[in-house]
């Protein structure tokens, strides 16, 4: 096959990495990452391949709970499932997480960010054939009447009987393929592989009923007279489509540019589950990248072709040969060579799939606990000519955080032909030419005695149609009267009034609907995501847990102590914390009467990655100590360089090492 063909340096992707602030290496890249050629090189030391990540789940509950990271909403009432709350430090992480999503993305982009409304008329979103076809299967429970996902159920059916098929079998890879399709099939095959392999009503074991059809969108009503109908909307995009003609004068009429917004979003699910992972209300932050049609290249893309990703491609998920067994482990591939292979279908394509991999290296997700999948052609949304989803490891399996799709011209061709208002950019040739098409020649006389003072408006019209326009007017003529819109009015035309015949133009360009390529973005899963990718406990003490997240993304940067509860140390701690504060790094103060080691452990529970303490030395040079939390190595620092390093190490452009190397060590 192709990928056992790749030749990777693998030691050009580890070092792709950039440098973050962590304490402990990584655990080894499970050899099913690798390139074929690689891996007989490393089996002995390899791991196997990731289904899910491990974890102690009711540790991470606790936390997650006790210091109310999240909580269900409305919980005084019984809570209501798939909605809820933030608190306080995931509040913090979800704004430092958006924050460096702007940075990363809107400002190294040159990003055009609107914020659009929530509430979205129903003709819209019949244009854009949400009404229609944004839908998840559902089956009911025969004795309880509970709903279910069907296609959820069916792949919690097939993770269990393949524990127990024979690798390599042909019912293995049966069930492998149907697993790995469960989300693509339709209604009637949904339906056909639940009865196949005997899948019934979790929790109870009765009967399920046939697969139906579920719309995902919340309806509601606009005006107190309930009459016009409308839906909290289930993505962002439209928002930014809506403003098209707008977003492309701000950009100067200049293709390619992209807008963005960040906001709410609105989804019925069936069977929300797994906590953050699967809510009925969630953020979102969307890109529309707006190119040509007919050249999807990216003027940038050099600056990540050598990027190396696991990409698993639809190929590798369901075998086009029968006979071949599906493969679930990724391949490491550069995008560059993925490029050239067509593995990805176009530049800028690839040129965001390299960009979000930076983002969430950045984050601090590591690189065996993300993969690129591939949709299947079959599972694909409407829209879609082809899409990625950055999917990440967690208790529950890999779940699709990012999808990163080409919605080709579908969405502004639609838009276009329902509301008869322009979405197209003009594409200016390098020379002009001379083309010979049908032409629209309005019969003068016959116009003006039909439409008197309004034939002059349609006769320059007619006269301005190019080639297609006109085969369109001729053959709207086959079935009568053809009618046309000329400055919001509405005209009949007869066959009588037009003449066709072949007619000579000279173009210097044309009128073309762009291409769209759309990176989405699920904020609360990537939330969630790392918020388990990060938790640990220390060896040493079980009962010791922290959170090893990215200093972009703790909810607090710095904690401030004093060494003991004496009223000398808080002059000091009082100062450090207001200089922190004016130069805009987050800190907390804790000046309870616990043990240092108590607090230490305190702040290490909800992700700060540096502490301060203030002790007798600080009173004597003004000097304190400086700990790092995932080591909890520690050293003397003065005051005055506090900031300048702290803030290196939150921009990730110095690293613990390099302080470490500058500073002496305290013991």
């Amino acid at each position: 096959s192709f990928f056992s063909r790749i030749q990777v340096d693998h030691r050009s992707f580890t070092a792709s990495f950039p440098r973050v602030c962590c304490a402990s290496p990584p655990p080894p890249v499970p050899s099913c990452y690798l390139p074929t050629c690689l891996r007989p090189l490393i089996m002995a030391d390899s791991t196997p391949f990731l289904k899910r990540l491990e974890m102690d789940a009711k540790a991470f509950e606790d936390v997650m709970i006790g210091r109310f990271f999240w909580a269900p909403s409305f919980e005084v009432y019984g809570g209501s499932r798939g909605l809820y709350d933030l608190g306080p430090s995931a509040a913090a992480i979800q704004n430092n997480l958006l924050g460096f999503w702007r940075q990363h993305f809107v400002l190294g982009e040159s990003m055009l960010e609107v914020e659009t409304t929530v509430l979205t008329p129903e003709e819209v979103l019949i244009t854009s054939e949400h009404v229609t076809k944004f839908k998840d299967y559902m089956v009911r429970d025969m004795v309880t009447d509970d709903c279910h996902r069907a296609d959820h159920l069916l792949e919690d059916a097939l993770d269990v009987l393949l524990e127990k098929a024979a690798l390599g079998s042909a019912e293995h890879t049966a069930m492998t393929v149907a697993r790995n399709s469960a989300d693509a099939f339709s209604r009637e095959e949904l339906d056909a592989q639940l009865r196949k392999y005997n899948v019934v009503a979790p929790g109870t074991g009765n009967d399920l009923s046939e697969v139906f059809d579920f719309n995902l969108m919340f309806p509601t009503q606009l005006g107190p007279q309930g009459d016009r109908l409308a839906y909290l909307r289930p993505e962002t995009a439209q928002g930014i489509f809506m403003n098209f003609r707008r977003l492309m004068a701000e950009a100067g009429d200049q293709l390619p540019f992209a807008a963005t917004h960040i906001g709410r979003a609105f989804r019925n699910e069936i069977s929300p589950r797994e906590k953050l992972l699967r809510v009925r209300e969630f953020t979102m932050a969307e890109i529309e990248h707006f190119c040509d049609p007919q050249d999807k290249s990216h003027p940038r893309f050099v600056e990540v072709a050598e990027l190396v990703l696991p990409l698993w491609p639809r190929e590798s998920q369901e075998p086009s040969d029968p006979s071949v067994s599906p493969n679930n482990c990724p391949t490491l591939i550069e995008l560059g060579t993925a490029l050239e292979q067509k593995v990805v279908g176009n530049q800028t394509l690839a040129y965001f799939m390299g960009r979000v991999f930076e983002f969430l290296v950045k984050c601090g997700v590591r690189k065996e606990h993300m993969r690129f999948r591939q949709h299947l052609s079959t599972e694909m949304a409407h829209y879609s000519d082809d899409c990625w989803d950055a999917e990440l490891l967690t208790s529950h399996g890999w779940k699709e955080c990012i999808g990163i799709a080409d919605r080709s011209c579908f969405d502004l061709t639609r838009h276009q032909e329902a509301t008869k208002k322009s979405m197209m950019f003009f594409k200016k040739f390098d020379e002009p030419i001379v083309v010979e098409g049908l032409g629209a020649f309005p019969v003068k006389g016959v116009i003006g005695k039909a439409f008197g003072r309004a034939g002059k408006a349609i006769m320059t019209y007619l006269d301005g149609l190019d080639g297609a326009a006109a085969e369109k007017l001729r053959d709207g003529f086959k079935d009568g009267p053809a009618k046309v819109t000329i400055e919001n009015n509405e005209y009949e035309l007869l066959s009588t009034m037009v003449e066709f015949k072949p007619k000579k133009e000279k173009k210097t360009g044309d009128w073309l609907v762009p291409s769209v390529i759309e990176p989405s973005f699920g904020i609360g899963r990537i939330l969630y995501c790392l918020l388990e990718q990060s938790f640990y406990a220390r060896p040493e003490d079980a009962k010791r847990t922290l959170l090893r997240l990215s200093p972009i993304l703790a909810p607090v940067k710095c904690s401030v102590l004093p060494l003991m509860k004496q009223d000398k140390f808080m002059p000091p701690v009082t100062e450090i914390f207001q200089i922190l504060r004016k130069a805009g790094i987050s800190a907390k103060v804790d000046s309870t009467s616990a043990a240092i080691g108590r607090r230490y452990a305190r702040t290490d529970e909800i992700g700060i990655p540096f502490g301060i303490t203030v002790d007798h030395v600080t009173l004597e040079d003004q000097t304190v100590t400086l700990r790092e939390r995932d080591s909890t190595k520690q050293v003397r620092i003065p005051i005055a360089d506090l900031v300048e390093n702290i803030t290196g190490m939150i921009d990730l452009n110095i690293t613990w090492a390099d302080v470490t190397a500058k500073y002496p060590a305290h013991e």
